[in-house]
């Protein structure tokens, strides 16, 4: 296994990080006459806590994780861009990514000038783990791995990621942007056991915060530092952080949500397969159904027409006829059942 020192990008771990002034002094109460920021307006007026302390407090406890291994950013998306500026060099490195999954990995590489070995799952959307391990080389920084994935809505098998972890010597990234409907299929009560690993998880599916723009991003401390040593100095704004801290302080209420949208995925699921243009629906994880049909823009078309809007997937690997249906609220669920019996009268 490569040590965290053989994998970060040499210019990075030279790099000299812009000391911002809420770096060098972060105590509480005091006269701020070292940042040039307008003395009214408070508390807008000031800049945010650059390591956003009180609200990764408040997260560790509720993660039963250590603070110094989580690092939050501006959605999933800025730690998954970090990854790569972290640790893979343009035009040299790659990475090993799953396909079909969320296209925002495929986006970062092209960004940064990384190429992708994408690496198709199993006809029943599992992990093809000796094609993943063999599509790695000296080369490959990182593997992506999301879990339950989008757009299939499946987890993969515990013992197929232990094996991916253990083999693959370079840095492991599990997107968990789905765990809370199923929380014990997490694997961040063992995140201590892989130093090589990257947990993300976000607020914008269970905790209803998409809006905020806040993604986690659970590692060893070490991989932790390397992130706030490139990052943006101010990268999570005081309201985010606010609304953030606000929302957590009721955690039932995530739960109580989770439940529903679990229950109404078991009504819709029901539902749907009563429809005789439903020909499969998958396994799902998830917040959503990945539903297989014989026209797949002709039924997305006509719920576009009735205001509703779902997502066509039939151009992605192995979901050819396939459209991905969010679960709504009971109503918003009723409204799509009775479009899709006038589209089948």
């Amino acid at each position: 296994m490569r040590t965290l020192e053989q994998l970060v990008r040499p210019n990075i771990k030279s790099l000299k990080p812009y000391s911002s002034a809420r770096d060098e002094y972060s105590g509480a109460e005091a006269i701020f006459l070292d940042a040039n920021e307008n003395p009214f307006n408070d508390p807008y007026n000031r800049y945010p806590d650059p390591y956003q302390r009180k609200l990764k407090a408040k997260i560790a406890e509720l993660k039963n994780i250590a603070s110094d291994s989580l690092f939050l950013g501006n959605g999933s998306d800025e730690p998954i861009d970090l990854s790569f500026r972290a640790f893979c060099e343009p035009g040299v490195d790659n990475i090993v990514s799953i396909d079909p999954t969320y296209g925002m990995y495929q986006v970062a590489a092209d960004i940064n000038n990384i190429a992708v070995r994408k690496v198709k799952l199993t006809s029943e959307f599992e992990l093809d783990v000796d094609a993943l391990l063999k599509a790695t080389d000296s080369n490959t920084k990182l593997l992506f791995i999301c879990s339950p994935n989008n757009p299939t809505g499946n987890s993969f098998k515990k013992k197929d990621i232990e094996r991916i972890l253990n083999e693959f010597n370079g840095i492991t990234i599990l997107d968990e942007a789905y765990i809370d409907f199923v929380p014990e299929k997490s694997f961040l009560p063992e995140l201590s056991k892989y130093p090589n690993l990257i947990i993300l998880q976000t607020f914008s599916k269970a905790w209803g915060m998409a809006g905020i723009r806040l993604g986690m991003a659970f590692a060893s401390p070490k991989i932790v530092s390397v992130f706030n040593h490139i990052k943006y100095p101010y990268n999570i704004n005081i309201l985010t952080q606010q609304k953030a801290f606000d929302l957590l302080q009721n955690p039932e209420a995530k739960d109580e949500w989770v439940n529903i949208l679990n229950n109404e995925k078991e009504i819709l699921k029901e539902n749907l397969s009563q429809f005789s243009f439903v020909e499969k629906i998958y396994p799902s994880d998830a917040n959503y159904l990945l539903i297989k049909t014989e026209k797949p823009l002709a039924i997305y078309d006509f719920l576009v027409g009735q205001g509703i809007i779902i997502r066509n997937r039939s151009t992605v690997s192995l979901c050819e006829g396939c459209l991905r249906i969010t679960i709504g609220s009971e109503s918003e669920n009723a409204s799509l059942l009775d479009a899709l019996k006038k589209y089948s009268s």
